[in-house]
C-alpha cells in the first residue's frame, strides 16, 4: 500500500460494507481512470469509510447522478467525467479525465465548484500521484456537513438515523430548494442515486468561480 493511502486508512479507516469491483468494470474503466484507483478498488472494493462519512462508487451506477448535473453543461465539452465518490450527504467528486479531480457538486444547494488543481499532473502522465493526493488530502471535516448554525451533522445524524447502506444518504426533507433548512431535525437517509437525480431537477445548477478551488 502507498504511503498516502495508508495516511488516508489511519484517518478514515476501517472500510465498511465493501462491495466486490467485477472485472468487466475494471475493464471498462482502465485507461479512463487513473491505474492507482482501479488498484484501489481491486484491494478494497467500493466501500465506505469513516462510518459512511465517505464513499467510493460504481462510476456506472451514477451515470444517471453525472447526467442530472452537467449533462447539458459546459463541463460536458471540458472533458469525460465520472462520479467516484461521495460524502454521506451526497457531495459529489468528478474525476476529469484529462483534468483529474476537478469537479466537486454540491446537490443540496446545487453549487458546482470546479478547479484546475490535477490538471498539470494529468498532463504530464502523473494521475497516479494526484489520486493519491485527491485521498490523503482530505480529513474529516472536509466531507462533514454544517447545519443552519454552522454545527456539523454527521456524528449527530449517525446517532439519531443509524448507518447508512452503500446506497443511501442523509438528505434534507423537505429539499433546501424548496424552502427546507439544513437542521438535523429535517435528516432522513434517502436513496442516493434517485434523491441526488430528483435535486437536479429543483434547482439550475451554480458554477462558483474561484481559481483557487480544489476539489
Amino acid at each position: 500500500m502507498d504511503e498516502d493511502f495508508a495516511s488516508f486508512l489511519e484517518e478514515f479507516g476501517p472500510v465498511i460494507d465493501k462491495r466486490y469491483v467485477p472485472s468487466s468494470t475494471i475493464e471498462r474503466y482502465r485507461g479512463k481512470l487513473p491505474d492507482q484507483l482501479i488498484s484501489y478498488w481491486e484491494e478494497h472494493g467500493w466501500c465506505g469509510y469513516a462510518d459512511g462519512l465517505f464513499w467510493t462508487v460504481d462510476p456506472q451506477e451514477y451515470e444517471p447522478v453525472l447526467d442530472a448535473w452537467i449533462g447539458d453543461t459546459e463541463f460536458m465539452e471540458r472533458d469525460a467525467y465520472h462520479v467516484i465518490a461521495r460524502s454521506a450527504f451526497g457531495v459529489l467528486f468528478f474525476w476529469g479525465e484529462n483534468t483529474g479531480s476537478s469537479l466537486k457538486i454540491l446537490p443540496s444547494y446545487a453549487l458546482a465548484f470546479p478547479s484546475t488543481g490535477a490538471e498539470e499532473y494529468i498532463l504530464e502522465g502523473k494521475a497516479d500521484d494526484a489520486i493519491r493526493w485527491f485521498f490523503s488530502a482530505k480529513d474529516r471535516e472536509y466531507f462533514d456537513m454544517e447545519d443552519d448554525a454552522e454545527k456539523p451533522l454527521f456524528a449527530r445524524a449517525l446517532k439519531k438515523l443509524g448507518p447508512l447502506k452503500p446506497d443511501e444518504m442523509y438528505g434534507f426533507v423537505p429539499a433546501l430548494a424548496f424552502g427546507g433548512s439544513a437542521t438535523l431535525k429535517n435528516l432522513q437517509k434517502v436513496k442516493a442515486v434517485e434523491h441526488l437525480v430528483f435535486l437536479a431537477q429543483l434547482a439550475p445548477l451554480q458554477i462558483m468561480r474561484s481559481p483557487f478551488s480544489r476539489s
